[in-house]
């Protein structure tokens, strides 16, 4: 079976290999490694595309207010042309041919569009802080990333300390059990017993600093540092809890809603009159003398008034849509914040349950390390054996174990809150 520890370490090493020349990163607090994940995540490079197809978009809608220039052509046959039903004596009336061409160039120049351009470009702009905005909630959720590593390792660092307290205890009661044992007062299994827990403690810190170091080498990849076992991670200090909801999806719901806004507007722009010069050449058979069989070369030019009527057909729907697409989403941000004060609620309590922990923690401490010095006396005039001596160093070794689990839990609800509400 692949070990997912080992996986994690090799991918970690590969990753480090390729930047040794890297500088080991020696001290680390979290608002630093939320700062550095947010700015070194693949995703972010986003923010430079958004903004140069913003201002591509840009430009290109500012092209229609130069003149818009269009080549046509066509050739045509019909069943029939204009005649003129007179016969005069001497003159020689032409017939129109039956196949007729005509290539010519038009140019039209808006004189008053409805303000489309205007609200184009302003949808576009609405659109490329919608998508940046979108980024922003994406890479909020790097942060809540971040945190888990960043708590775990302290967890671990925690533990590895108080193992290190547990083998001290158990080393001081196996330099006693083994004067009872040179003194004959003690069998040699009694020293056994000791050396087995021993032996058991080291094998944790063995599996706690592999873990510590796979939770270093993913939050390294995070922030882009080479992090290891000499890496400090600073504590963070205690949060005020705000019951005031700043996440960036609300930001991004409101723009959303910004948008329809927009659409409204283009909606009624494009059902407005237009009012434009255009002018146009170009040579056909016939040309303007609709009398004449040669190719001519022509042109003609004025100004154009468009009334867009069907438009009013469909009018009363398209702001129907968008008044369900305007509602739908208040349902979604509705939702969400539903979603975000049933977490809140949650987390609140979380910490109330780990406060009220922690007021008794410090007393079974104080009871339980007072047990095993007396059981450490007694193992040392023979009154108790070692397994009982081992059972009271774990029911101590447990009692502050869990204090400092509380600790840690009670500061990263804390935090969970904090990242929650976006505060």
């Amino acid at each position: 079976m692949i070990n997912p520890y080992s996986t994690l370490l090799l991918i970690c090493s590969l990753g480090i290999s390729l930047k040794t020349t890297q500088a080991q990163l020696l001290s680390l607090t979290l608002p630093e490694a939320h700062a550095q994940a947010a700015e070194n995540y693949p995703m972010v490079r986003q923010r430079d595309l958004i903004t140069q197809s913003t201002a591509y978009s840009i430009d290109k809608a500012n092209d229609g207010y130069f003149p818009q220039i269009n080549i046509n052509g066509q050739a045509t046959y019909q069943s029939a042309v204009t005649e003129i039903p007179l016969r005069v004596p001497g003159m020689d009336v032409p017939t129109l041919n039956k196949d007729q061409y005509k290539l010519y160039g038009e140019v039209n120049q808006h004189l008053y569009d409805g303000g489309a351009i205007r609200l184009q470009k302003q949808a576009i702009a609405t659109n490329a802080d919608l998508e940046q905005q979108a980024l922003e909630v994406e890479l909020y959720k790097v942060k809540d990333r971040v945190n888990q590593l960043y708590f775990g390792i302290l967890l671990l660092n925690e533990q590895l300390l108080q193992n290190d307290l547990y083998q001290k205890d158990i080393q001081a009661g196996l330099e006693k059990t083994r004067a009872a044992i040179a003194n004959g007062a003690a069998l040699k299994s009694s020293g056994n017993l000791l050396d087995a827990e021993l032996l058991k403690a080291e094998q944790q810190v063995t599996e706690l600093r592999a873990t510590r170091k796979a939770y270093l080498c993913m939050l390294g990849l995070f922030i882009d540092q080479s992090l290891d076992e000499r890496t400090v991670l600073e504590k963070p200090v205690s949060q005020p809890i705000s019951a005031a909801i700043n996440r960036p999806e609300l930001n991004w719901y409101a723009l959303q809603q910004k948008g329809i806004d927009v659409e409204r507007k283009l909606v009624l722009a494009k059902n407005r009159p237009k009012l434009g010069l255009f002018l146009q050449a170009g040579a056909g058979r016939p040309a303007l003398n609709m009398l004449s069989n040669d190719f001519e070369t022509y042109y003609y030019g004025g100004v154009r008034l468009t009334i867009p009527i069907s438009g009013f057909y469909t009018l009363r729907k398209e702001r129907a849509l968008l008044d369900i697409r305007k509602t739908a989403i208040d349902v979604q941000e509705e939702t969400f914040l539903f979603n975000i004060d049933l977490s809140v609620q949650q987390q609140n309590t979380e910490a109330a349950k780990y406060r009220q922990l922690l007021e008794t923690d410090n007393e079974i401490i104080a009871l339980r390390t007072s047990i095993k010095d007396a059981a450490l006396t007694q193992l040392e005039n023979g009154v108790i054996n070692t397994a009982d001596y081992v059972r009271e160093v774990n029911a101590e070794d447990r009692a502050k174990l869990a204090k400092i689990y509380h600790e840690l839990q009670l500061l990263k609800a804390q935090y969970d809150i904090q990242y929650t509400t976006g505060n």
